[in-house]
């Protein structure tokens, strides 16, 4: 039996009818993983997991060597794993293979031991080896992890995720021993406003934050029902007719990753970028870093070479909107904020 058909179906990115926010803050992240992840906010039932497992059919597969927990880069020593990289300078050549490119769902429920991995003290101290049993990171790596509901997540494990989405390595620690590996993943979080919002100083540290709306249109309902039932219906003969253009964006996507190096942004621009995050007193440099990697990684993805005050004007919101600080006496959004600031700064 062909392998694909064991496959869960999964729907196809281009099909998904709407929510442009989240799927340009989506792509942006797959092109630039360095612009520090994504959270998508919005009500119940409007698409969030479908959009996010749909992402991962758009990435190419990656290479890796067999056997390793971690996914290591063959051909990246940096990032590889401390048993790869033994096996390396002994000389031993690695047996390397395809695979798709990681999605790792973080189940609610999780632990700390589940997320990091654990380490086995009795089998360290009796056989004197690193006994590493390796969490939901070290399958994550060079892949997505996406956590559901993460405004319900215990803080402390947010933190942890953060931390090793920032730096692309997680570090475990118990009775002296210490194992460190590489873990660097695109992080995806979503969630409910009606469950609570994460911490500010945690929320600060997500790249962007898409606001996902419900659909109000009625013609658009109804055609996102139709597609919807097309696709149980019959998903391969459904991914079938999309194919095209599912592998137009693939292609896209690809070109920019390698592309985005060459992309540049005028210093007037970084300066007025500066300047909005001044004026709306965004703590850090959080913010002017995000916009303009993400500017760039627009302009790669629609196959330019500079960076224009339009291109800015359509990441900033996405880039700046959860960094504010909140006025509870205050009704005016904070996208809408974000973007007369702008227009302020760069005279528009």
């Amino acid at each position: 039996m062909n392998k694909k058909t064991n496959e869960r179906p999964v729907f196809p990115f281009v099909s998904v009818i709407g929510q442009e926010e989240m799927k340009l803050s989506l792509i942006l992240n797959v092109i630039d993983p360095k612009i520090g992840g994504v959270m998508l906010m919005g009500e119940r039932g409007t698409g969030k997991s479908t959009v996010v497992r749909a992402l991962v059919d758009l990435l190419p597969p990656i290479e890796v060597i067999e056997n390793d927990p971690y996914n290591s880069d063959p051909y990246d020593t940096e990032t590889m794993s401390d048993e790869a990289l033994l096996k390396l300078n002994n000389n031993e050549k690695p047996n390397i293979i395809k695979i798709k490119t990681p999605m790792i769902d973080l189940p609610l429920g999780a632990t700390e031991d589940r997320v990091c991995g654990t380490i086995d003290i009795e089998k360290a101290i009796s056989e004197g080896v690193k006994a590493f049993e390796p969490g939901l990171l070290a399958q994550a790596n060079r892949g997505i992890l996406y956590v559901d509901e993460v405004n319900l997540l215990d803080d402390h494990l947010v933190d942890v995720l953060l931390d090793s989405a920032a730096s692309g390595w997680n570090t475990v620690e118990r009775e002296g021993i210490s194992i460190c590996h590489p873990a660097k993943f695109i992080l995806i979080g979503s969630g409910n406003p009606e469950e609570g919002e994460l911490r500010p100083q945690l929320l600060d540290r997500f790249g962007m934050h898409a606001q996902i709306k419900t659909v109000k249109e009625p013609k658009l309902r109804v055609k996102i029902v139709q597609q919807r039932e097309l696709f149980e219906k019959d998903p391969q003969n459904f991914k079938k007719i999309c194919q095209n253009e599912q592998e137009a964006l693939m292609k896209k996507i690809t070109n920019a990753r390698k592309n985005i190096k060459n992309i540049t942004i005028s210093y007037d621009l970084l300066e007025k970028i500066s300047q909005v995050c001044s004026e709306l007193e965004v703590d850090g440099l959080r913010g002017d870093l995000v916009t303009s990697r993400a500017a760039k990684a627009l302009v790669a993805f629609e196959e330019r070479n500079e960076v224009t005050a339009k291109d800015i004007y359509t990441i900033i919101t996405l880039c700046l909107r959860h960094r504010l600080r909140k006025d509870p006496l205050e009704s005016v959004d904070s996208g809408y904020k974000v973007q007369e600031t702008f227009k302020k700064v760069f005279n528009l």
